[in-house]
């Protein structure tokens, strides 16, 4: 990995290099590069308040494109009063401060709870926006949530707030620069907290305040870890995001935590599963990588669940029949898991969106392909063990030509023996 060097050993750009990165932000296949030229001289006004510090300049860059290229829109950008303000601590840069006082106020707060992802982690674009409308930072049609969660996501790639992982083409995964990490969460110190199990002063931390949201990070294992009971304190939080070792011991459980919109914990320890039916406000529960087989029956009772991750839990097998009970679900994810079949009437959940996983089934006490005929709002679905289905009726009864709203389609079938008692590659 990189070394991220500290914002101020950047190497700062000469005055050219500086107007040329920060023309790279603007110009577009809609924009006349002529057009952006006329504007130099104010231009290179604005790189030099930058101090040729190129993050400053790609914020600056993010910032300008949003706004029509007229030299009174610079104007106001290069005459605000932010850049004249001194004495401000170390973690307000004034780029891009300046460019989180022109976002939109609605943008604002989906800003500040991306920078609490832990950095040891990745995060799909499609699970943040769905941490979003867990904590009701979008607003607005309820079909049309994920869609405006993309919009906001974009914008703050526009923006040069976060910026796409090359590994990956479709901007599904990005990284947020430490110098605006550090920033957002100096902002929103008052109502979060982003902590490693590492750091000396984490417990008084804890201890002399209530967050609203909290992220931990944890590399350490065994005695080395944070305990459980060190966060019972915090009986406000709306939003728990764990990623590493938490030590848990017998007893410790989630009830203290009863305002929780959004929980995310990675390697979840069983005994904490149990008492998850506490959570009556619970949106979104996110439990990767844990190894749990199974979600309590209880788990019908938590009638605001929109979204369940059980994603690399590979011992899981069983699903509770009450799921069914839970008609505000959005998504459900399945990937890398070990479960074989979903429990009939699955097709009652006709406000899902996503689902990644679903077994193919076509025997037994279990949900058929069926009933994912009536789920017309399905935009993403993934069929896993296809090779179970071995009739094409099964398989029409999905009525997947009539979701008008699916955009991505996998299928997956696994290996099988062929006419020749050859095993068969798995196919996509």
């Amino acid at each position: 990995m990189k070394a991220v060097l500290p914002y101020h050993h950047v190497d700062k750009l000469k005055e050219e290099d500086a107007w040329s990165l920060l023309k790279k932000q603007i110009v577009s296949s809609v924009t006349d590069i002529h057009e952006i030229d006329m504007l130099k001289d104010i231009g290179l006004q604005i790189v030099a308040k930058c101090d040729g510090l190129p993050l400053a300049i790609k914020v600056m860059g993010g910032l300008l494109c949003q706004k029509d290229n007229q030299h009174s829109d610079w104007k106001m950008v290069l005459d605000d009063s932010i850049w004249s303000v001194s004495g401000m601590p170390k973690e307000l840069n004034h780029a891009v401060y300046l460019s989180y006082e022109y976002l939109p106020s609605c943008i604002k707060q989906c800003f500040l709870c991306y920078s609490l992802l832990p950095k040891a982690a990745k995060f799909l674009r499609e699970d943040i926006i769905g941490m979003w409308i867990s904590e009701g930072f979008l607003h607005g049609p309820s079909d049309d949530l994920e869609e405006l969660g993309r919009k906001y996501y974009k914008e703050l790639i526009q923006r040069n707030l976060i910026e796409p992982d090359s590994k990956y083409i479709d901007q599904s995964f990005c990284n947020m620069h430490d110098v605006i990490r550090s920033f957002a969460q100096f902002v929103a110190r008052d109502e979060a907290l982003a902590a490693h199990s590492g750091e000396s002063n984490i417990v008084s931390k804890l201890s002399a305040h209530k967050f609203l949201r909290l992220s931990l990070e944890s590399k350490a294992s065994g005695s080395d870890g944070l305990d459980w009971s060190s966060l019972q304190a915090q009986t406000t939080l709306r939003t728990l995001i764990s990623v590493g070792r938490i030590n848990v011991k017998p007893g410790n459980s989630l009830v203290h935590f009863s305002c929780l919109r959004t929980l995310h914990i990675e390697s979840a320890h069983a005994a904490l599963v149990e008492s998850l039916h506490e959570f009556k406000h619970l949106r979104y529960l996110s439990l990767e990588r844990s190894d749990i087989c199974s979600l309590p029956e209880s788990i019908g009772k938590m009638k605001f669940l929109q979204y369940i991750s059980l994603r690399g839990c590979q011992q899981f097998v069983d699903l509770p029949h009450s799921i069914v009970k839970l008609g505000h679900l959005r998504y459900l994810n399945f990937q890398k898991t070990s479960i074989n079949g979903i429990p009939r009437g699955f097709c009652v959940l006709t406000n899902l969106r996503n689902v990644n996983g679903f077994p193919a089934r076509v025997d037994g006490d279990w949900c058929s392909l069926e009933e994912l005929g009536p789920l017309s709002r399905l935009k993403y679905l993934e069929i896993q063990g296809l090779e179970n289905v071995t009739d094409s009726s099964f398989a029409a009864k999905a009525k997947l030509v009539e979701k008008v709203h699916l955009t991505n389609l996998c299928l997956t079938c696994g290996s099988r023996l062929g006419d020749d008692w050859l095993i068969e590659e798995e196919n996509q």
